[in-house]
């Protein structure tokens, strides 16, 4: 008997409007039993219209999410909808993104912190007679962002199989091409995988047919890998954490002063007790006195963990301040980064905006735009400016120097958010290149 995966799986689902995620999120759970009694009453008396479920009660499945009534009038997600189930086997955390272009902002915040991406292919929408077989320019849009904030595992879903004449010769075409633009994209492919969401086909249970020989969905899901990335828990230049906020309490402290913990969540290597480290901006170095996990001191802490750090003694230590093993953070006031920028407002060089590190806030402007990506090329062409939905590349200058790192070797030293000072709208969403400015 496999033993079963106890570290939970945060996914989300991606791909354009009416590709059905929100039902397809809706059959997972309610097929794994996860929908209390009085929200299946709730769906079963707004329900639209009727949707057998192998002779069970008529249920319209995408309102276990679409829970906004703006959503629920016009017909699609619009913010990021957040559902828990589990299995005998894993437990697991999904994101509903929403598949509309004017809301992308929110598909690129349930991606940075997943550890897999469904992006669905609605196959009525697709011309199955054309060859090459074109995808939508949404999911090639979402499946590039999920590449570019380094989704770990990519999963292509092809939803409404059972709309199809012919479901054979149609999911092999639309597995083709999905293939063939992964390929082009330099895009590693999890699976793909046949569903249709409204029935439960392929979804908890496998199809069996003579063209299908995968598992199902959930079958994928449960065996995929979850966690921190390995560049991330283990890099080169060991221990960093972005200090989040700074605690004081009446533990015993030297000189006896108020003892001072400093808490963050880790973002690569490991911490251990009398391990050397140094704070970021001021240089000074201290050594580790203690480290709290949950209320509980503990004598190690890895990435990916919540941990309050208490040193031997007593530095100016504040939110934004990064605590790093001594030489462990290159600060930099210029980079290169891939830019996705999600504002109304194009990005121009030269304009001033605010940008979040960690925690720390600096100001800083694009010195530079050199190129854009097309989406149905991906071919890097010159740009001036980036409009909204648009990724390029950019070179970043900043006020102060900043911490960061390669968004390739560490998920939280390479990302950065961009806010308009005017609106305070986040503008867009910067990953640091591995290549020098």
């Amino acid at each position: 008997m496999t033993a079963p995966t106890r570290r939970a799986l945060r996914f989300l689902t991606a791909g354009s409007v009416d590709d059905g995620k929100s039902t397809l999120i809706g059959r997972l759970l309610y097929d794994s039993r996860a929908i209390l009694a009085d929200q299946l009453s709730a769906i079963e008396s707004r329900s639209a219209h009727a949707t057998r479920i192998d002779g069970g009660p008529s249920l319209d499945l995408s309102l276990l999410t679409d829970g906004l009534e703006a959503e629920r009038e016009q017909g699609i997600t619009i913010d990021v909808a957040w559902r828990y189930f589990a299995t005998p086997r894993r437990k697991f955390v999904i994101a509903d993104a929403p598949g509309h272009e004017r809301y992308t902002r929110n598909m690129v915040t349930a991606a940075a912190g997943s550890d897999a991406a469904l992006v669905l292919v609605d196959i009525t929408r697709l011309d199955l007679a054309a060859r090459p077989l074109a995808l939508l320019t949404q999911t090639r849009r979402h499946t590039l962002l999920a590449r570019l904030l380094r989704v770990p595992s990519i999963v292509f879903v092809v939803n409404k199989i059972d709309a199809v004449a012919d479901p054979g010769p149609a999911f092999t075409a639309v597995r083709d091409a999905v293939l063939a633009f992964a390929k082009e994209a330099e895009i590693t492919v999890a699976g793909v995988v046949p569903v249709s969401a409204l029935r439960g086909d392929n979804v908890t249970r496998r199809l069996v047919t003579p063209w299908n020989h995968g598992p199902s969905l959930l079958e994928l899901l449960e065996g995929l890998p979850a966690g921190e990335d390995p560049a991330g828990s283990a890099g080169s230049r060991g221990f960093a954490l972005p200090v989040q906020y700074v605690t004081r309490d009446s533990g015993a402290a030297e000189g006896g002063d108020l003892r001072r913990t400093l808490w963050g969540r880790i973002a690569r290597g490991a911490i251990r007790n009398g391990d050397a480290i140094e704070v970021f901006p001021s240089g000074e170095r201290a050594t580790v006195a203690e480290i709290l996990v949950a209320g509980r001191t503990v004598d190690t802490a890895q990435a990916g963990i919540s941990a309050g750090i208490v040193l031997d003694r007593q530095l100016d230590v504040s939110r934004g301040d990064w605590l790093a093993a001594p030489a462990g953070l290159v600060p930099t006031r210029r980079f290169a980064a891939a830019l996705a920028w999600l504002d109304t407002e194009p990005a121009v060089a030269g304009r001033k905006y605010q940008l979040r590190h960690g925690h720390r806030w600096v100001q800083a402007r694009f010195a530079a735009i050199e190129s854009r990506l097309d989406i149905q090329t991906l071919r890097r062409e010159a740009a001036d400016r980036l409009a909204v939905n648009e990724i390029g590349r950019v070179v970043v200058e900043a006020q102060e120097a900043l911490p960061v790192e390669p968004f390739e070797s560490s998920r939280v030293g390479g990302s950065l958010i961009v806010v308009d000072p005017a609106s305070n709208r986040t503008s867009g969403a910067l990953l640091v290149a591995a290549e020098a400015a």
